[in-house]
């Protein structure tokens, strides 16, 4: 694994090892679940849901949201996830960028369900006990696998679900085999410890899908998975090293990261 500091050569034969990887897809190894090859990448087919429709549309959303939209795929994943019209939904840390928010809180506006987003899960979920329907966690295993607050945090996220309710998971995926401490730094874990600590807190899998892989993406930048689009980092924080144009190129060419889409489910 590359670290973030390092000199401009090293740098110069990164990116001629990532432009030779990005025509094969990495390795999928273990024997947790069926592998990754097996998977359909067909999206499940769910009824029209015209309130979403609209409110991914909508001209309100940010342009930049907007535009991403053709890597993050929002209607498709949030129909796979099984959101639908009148529910009671949480994002766990929305951030800044509020990127999910921008089409959820509306949507439950529209259809008399309610949105709630949460930064601190530990000092509380925003509803009762028992009373979400859909849980959203986008992009923040990576960091929550270094100092500890997965369990914690799958563990407020079920008490805060009803009997049945839905746990949506967007995660940059690293190859599997690898040491989820030594892949973390860079955001990216394996889908078989995000899987894992799921189940341990209780959750049952009930799909997975490769609506967001992205075979292009080998899972190993200068800068991590800010090193792609939309962050699209180009120098070390230390200032020793930059892309050159052609490199920053290459790294925008990949897009947005390779993603696990998970749908866990507390039993009713």
């Amino acid at each position: 694994m590359r670290l973030a500091a390092f000199g401009l050569a090293a740098l110069l034969s990164t990116v001629a090892a990532t432009t030779a990887a990005q025509s094969q897809t990495a390795p999928t190894q273990g024997a947790w679940t069926p592998p990754r090859s097996a998977l359909s990448s067909a999206i499940p087919s769910f009824e029209e849901d015209t309130a979403l429709q609209a409110a991914v549309a909508a001209e309100t959303r940010p342009a930049a949201d907007r535009a991403r939209d053709a890597a993050r795929r929002p209607y498709e994943a949030l129909t796979f996830w099984g959101l639908t019209p009148g529910m009671t939904v949480v994002e766990i840390e929305p951030g800044g960028a509020s990127w999910w928010r921008h089409i959820l809180e509306p949507y439950a506006a529209a259809t008399g369900g309610r949105y709630v987003g949460v930064n601190r899960p530990l000092e509380g979920m925003g509803v009762e006990a028992g009373s979400a329907d859909f849980i959203l966690v986008a992009r923040a295993f990576h960091n929550w696998s270094r100092d500890g607050r997965t369990q914690p945090y799958l563990k407020a996220f079920y008490a805060a679900l009803k009997p049945g309710g839905i746990l949506a998971v967007e995660q940059h995926r690293s190859a599997e085999g690898l040491n989820v401490a030594d892949v973390a730094s860079t955001g990216y874990v394996p889908e078989s410890y995000v899987i894992h600590e799921a189940q341990d807190a209780g959750f049952v899998l009930e799909a997975r899908s490769e609506l967001n892989a992205n075979p292009r993406d080998d899972h190993d930048h200068p800068f991590g998975v800010w090193t792609l689009p939309p962050v699209r980092q180009s120098q070390a924080r230390d200032g020793s090293a930059a892309l050159t144009p052609d490199q920053r190129a290459t790294f925008d060419a990949v897009g947005e990261s390779d993603r696990m889409t998970l749908r866990f489910r507390k039993p009713e």
